[in-house]
């Protein structure tokens, strides 16, 4: 089927393989808009402002995942990493986020499986799309938190990533995916793989401001280089010039 195509693009190599199609394939990885509500500058009262009408303590620390409430995402996990991390660090808040949609049943029963486990600590903040949390709002919280994780437990690109890394945010990521591609481990964020890595690695960084300060301006960097909109379009046009001369 894939030898009918001139091109076959992937967005990771490592879903390349096995597949053969080594002479008509190539990689593309996916991109953020630096322009839009998700991902455009925002002023410091402004993230403030939006973080607290939330209800999240914004003179304490807090961590925080974006992402579908869905088992490969882990958010039990994440919450897991959370309620080990408050024993040294009781100040510690979790802000998760993830967007709903009413078609889709097994996503709601895995939220409300989430918010049971959360059970009644006041420091869990579980929001979706239909608690007033649209992109402008993700915006915010991804600036405001002090940690980004991303603790996937199968991924395919996983943008999010990107989308912290911009915000100058340090960012601990599982070790799967396009999180590999997006996360150089120990100089833009941290590669995980189990929960217990991921405890040391938040405690590590709740220690040392200037790491996740260091993290933040490499990863900024990286994705300025490599994950915005402008760099798509390139490879696109660089495509369109291969199909054109061959």
């Amino acid at each position: 089927f894939i030898k009918l195509y001139e091109r076959v693009i992937f967005s990771v190599e490592e879903f390349a393989r096995g597949l053969k199609c080594d002479n008509n394939s190539l990689i593309i990885h996916p991109s953020i808009d630096p322009f839009s509500q998700k991902n455009k500058f925002l002023e410091q009262d402004v993230v403030d402002e939006i973080v607290e009408k939330f209800g999240v303590d914004i003179q304490r620390p807090f961590l925080l995942q974006v992402s579908r409430f869905d088992p490969w995402k882990d958010p039990l996990g994440v919450i897991d990493v959370y309620r080990n991390v408050k024993v040294d660090f009781p100040n510690i808040q979790l802000v998760l986020i993830g967007s709903m949609a009413t078609d889709d049943p097994e996503g709601w029963k895995f939220y409300e499986k989430t918010l049971r486990y959360a059970g009644m600590d006041e420091d869990i903040f579980v929001f979706t799309n239909f608690d007033g949390v649209g992109s402008l709002e993700v915006n915010a919280f991804q600036r405001k938190a002090t940690i980004v994780i991303q603790k996937s437990i199968r991924e395919g690109f996983g943008l999010t990533v990107s989308e912290a890394l911009w915000k100058r945010r340090a960012v601990i990521g599982g070790n799967t995916g396009g999180i590999k591609v997006q996360i150089k481990n120990g100089e833009n964020g941290f590669l995980v793989s189990s929960k217990v890595e991921t405890e040391e690695r938040v405690k590590e960084l709740l220690l040392n401001g200037e790491e996740r300060e260091e993290f933040g301006r490499n990863g900024h960097a990286v994705v300025r280089k490599k994950f915005l909109t402008t760099r798509h379009a390139l490879d696109y046009l660089k495509l369109f010039k291969s199909l054109a001369v061959s």
